[in-house]
């Protein structure tokens, strides 16, 4: 605190939750650049632009300090009573009223409560201490959009989905899958590829529609079916064509649409603004921030008029919702129908695409300009700019959180269970300010108890487990603080490793940290085969994108290679087969769940995702070479399920 007195301008970031210092992937301290300190503060609305700025800065949270005893919202965790320090009554979420005096105590209801004293009216979260045991079962992670059928138009939908739900439970006895993020897409030509990058963490995907599987399709008449039918897409491409997709599938559900009574239609306001952003979209292109200037508020009588103009098509856009939700709740229903001890998780990217319609509609929440990533670290030199607006602490403390509380509720909506991508985000987040480069940023810090207080109860509440992706360099209060809580962390057979020991030898899958969801791979890695035959090494060299000669990768690889199967020969595993034996491997992890991923289990090549790349590799594109029929009469795949299914039987 000697120091921060010392220098003014880390006082008033550190009083905003601004970093001016933080600690590198190589566990050295590196300091933050005055002028990024001061781009960031900017960002917050901050003026720290002068030596009298930042002293009416200071002024100003010193005021600001003196008038709140308490902060805007307060996280709570059940049976842990707190210290107010002010006479406070609570008023429950059920309605009732209770006096406190200065204490919570320990046996308030998890809820959302407010805390009311003689001069402030705050949020109040009341989560569980800790989530209920994850059941220890295995399962799949799916890239949804990867899966064939005959029933699906050109990449996997919904109905594939619920497909995989009833055929893995019932033939193979699998327990989770974990499906990438399906939430709404960017309504841009051509269309947004990546998951992560989605127009809306609140709402669904219509891309993932099965046309046929709703009940507009079943109740149309003969003539209706056959236009419909008519407009199906070649199935067999080679690689997904999302644009032939959408506009066959837009023009399938123009034609239901048509067939349906006026007034089927209803929803909440954040329903009607989503469904009149995509309205809008459609005249004025994708990005509302290219919008006519008068477009760009909300709630402005500019968008009340073109949302009154425009109501078919917001009408319309709110039923490709309801449709979404019945096609979610269809799949989640057949995990459970099957007995799947956990059910369908469902991943939930970091954030937003700045020109989407979160970002349009909730815009005081976000931080404008600024994108999220990373710093500079060894395999990324110049940091990760991930493009995504992040969101502004004191606003979400203002809001009392409703914002963040609103997308993982969504999500839960549909889900038995949450992954939370780059869960070190509930901690801090890597703010790049506009116009620097990626390792030019800062970390802003949220309020981590109230973050994770929102996620466990909105997950208490929908009876669900919580996944945290924590690969990378994280902190370890992160990992610690979720196995704490009850939430699973990530574990990756390509990283379990000693990495102090002499030739960092790979960790026997019996002394992994329980409290994990496990894999061989992930989507951004090499799936199995492409590991064994260098694959991403080939394709790395050939777009210029190895950070070292490519014989020194190709050593490399090979070293790597024969400590894992260090490992599987340590293990006392048998037989000619890599793909079985490290199937093997991961089946004996002391990990609640252990997934494997379709592409591995069929020996597919292409890895799903190569970052560092965007139309450079066919990132999101690549589907399965073979369809749900034959995956689940493939040897192959039964070869590879078998030692887990051994370990892990079902429980019905």
């Amino acid at each position: 605190m000697d120091e921060l007195s010392a220098d003014p301008l880390a006082m008033l970031a550190h009083a905003h939750g601004v970093g001016t210092a933080y600690e590198g992937s190589d566990r050295r301290q590196v300091s933050v650049d005055d002028g990024v300190v001061v781009a960031v503060l900017a960002s917050l609305g901050v003026d720290a632009s002068s030596a009298d700025s930042i002293r009416r800065e200071l002024a100003a949270v010193a005021e600001i300090q003196a008038l709140q005893a308490l902060p805007l919202t307060i996280a709570l965790a059940e049976g842990t009573p707190r210290h107010l320090g002010v006479a406070a009554h609570v008023h429950l979420e059920d309605g009732r009223m209770i006096d406190v005096g200065d204490t919570l105590p320990a046996d308030l209801p998890p809820g959302w409560h407010r805390v009311v004293t003689a001069a402030q009216d705050v949020t109040l979260v009341v989560a569980p201490a800790r989530l209920p045991e994850v059941p220890r079962t295995w399962g799949w992670m799916l890239q949804l959009y990867a899966l064939r059928s005959s029933g699906s138009w050109g990449m996997g939908d919904y109905g594939d989905l619920a497909e995989t739900a009833r055929r893995s439970g019932s033939e193979q006895g699998a327990g989770v899958l974990l499906v990438n993020p399906v939430q709404a897409f960017m309504p841009s030509h051509p269309l947004e590829r990546s998951p992560y990058s989605p127009s809306s963490r609140r709402f669904a995907n219509p891309l993932y529609l099965r046309v046929a599987d709703t009940v507009a399709y079943a109740g149309a008449d003969e003539a209706v079916r056959l236009e419909v039918q008519a407009l199906a897409p070649d199935p067999d491409t080679e690689l997904i064509d999302y644009d032939a997709v959408w506009a066959a599938k837009l023009a399938a559900l123009e034609l239901l649409w048509a067939t349906q009574d006026t007034g089927v239609v209803g929803g909440d306001d954040d329903l009607v603004a989503f469904a009149t952003f995509a309205a809008l979209a459609e005249c004025h292109g994708a990005d509302w921030r290219e919008w006519p200037r008068e477009l760009h508020d909300p709630v402005g009588p500019a968008v009340v008029a073109a949302r009154s103009s425009l109501a078919n098509r917001v009408d319309f856009h709110m039923w490709l919702q309801r449709l979404c939700r019945e096609q979610l709740d269809a799949a989640r229903d057949a995990a459970r129908d099957v007995g799947m001890p956990v059910g369908i998780v469902h991943d939930l990217p970091v954030g937003v695409h700045p020109g989407g319609a979160d970002a349009w509609a909730l815009q005081d929440a976000f931080a404008a300009g600024v994108r999220v990533g990373c710093p500079a670290d060894a395999f990324n030199p110049l940091g990760q700019d991930w493009g995504l607006p992040p969101w502004r602490p004191d606003r979400l403390a203002a809001s009392g959180y409703a914002p963040f509380r609103d997308v993982i509720r969504s999500v839960l909506r549909h889900a038995d269970g949450i992954r939370v991508d780059h869960v070190a985000g509930l901690w801090r987040l890597w703010w790049i300010p506009p116009g620097e480069p990626a390792h030019r940023g800062a970390y802003v810090h949220y309020d981590s108890e109230v973050m994770l207080a929102v996620l466990m109860l909105e997950a208490h509440r929908a009876g669900a487990i919580v996944v945290g992706e924590d690969l990378g360099t994280v902190e370890d209060v992160v990992t610690a603080t979720m196995h704490e809580r009850g939430l699973l962390s990530s574990a990756v057979l390509w990283f379990e490793r000693d990495w102090d020991a002499p030739g960092q030898p790979h960790r026997r899958p019996a002394d992994w940290e329980p409290e994990t969801m496990a894999s061989i791979s992930t989507h951004d890695l090499p799936t199995v085969t492409g590991w064994l035959q260098d694959e991403r090494i080939r394709v790395q060299a050939s777009l210029g994108l190895l950070d070292q000669p490519v014989e020194e990768a190709y050593a490399q690889a090979e070293v790597d290679r024969e400590a894992l199967f260090d490992l599987v020969r340590a293990e006392g595993i048998q037989g000619d087969d890599a793909v079985v034996a490290l199937h093997a491997v991961i089946a004996r992890a002391a990990s609640r769940l252990v997934l494997s991923s379709p592409a591995d289990a069929v020996g597919q090549l292409e890895q799903p995702n190569l970052p560092g790349t965007v139309d450079e590799y066919p990132n999101w594109r690549i589907r399965l070479p073979v369809d749900l029929d034959a995956f689940f009469a493939d040897e192959r795949v039964h070869a590879a399920v078998a030692p887990m299914r051994a370990a892990r039987p079902p429980a019905r």
